[in-house]
């Protein structure tokens, strides 16, 4: 059984940086471990559904962004401790929202769509203040 485990969220002001993190342990139902997986982290706003934030291919490190998050989020990893963790600078109100982390078996194609991430943490808050 995979287990996801996301902290780091509170409650900061616009301008502010905040880092999450989340990390992932067990083996799939298959064997396969953190090492063979793609992980992401997405992000549901009150009133809204469950979008793509940013995202790490494990096998070979590839990044991706949503757009609307580019320049301000990076996301990066520490292999030792299957950790993912996702930078956030200069918050802004519209970055509140309850922040995921979802966990899915690679292929040779990553991708940013929630449907297909089988293993999820429970979440974490990130309120940002004007």
């Amino acid at each position: 059984q995979v287990e996801v485990v996301e902290s780091g969220g509170g409650l900061v002001q616009a301008g502010d940086s905040l880092r999450l993190s989340c990390t992932a342990s067990g083996r799939a139902a298959n064997g396969r471990t953190f090492e063979n997986f793609d992980m992401g982290w997405f992000r549901q706003a009150p009133g809204k559904e469950r979008g793509f934030v940013a995202g790490i291919k494990w096998s070979d490190g590839s990044i991706y962004y949503a757009d609307s998050v580019k320049g301000r989020l990076t996301i990066s990893r520490d292999n030792a401790k299957n950790t993912v963790y996702l930078l956030m600078n200069s918050l802004k109100p519209e970055d509140t929202a309850t922040y995921s982390c979802g966990a899915r078996l690679s292929l040779c194609t990553f991708t940013g769509t929630n449907s297909y991430y089988a293993y999820w943490g429970q979440g974490t808050q990130v309120t940002v203040s004007s």
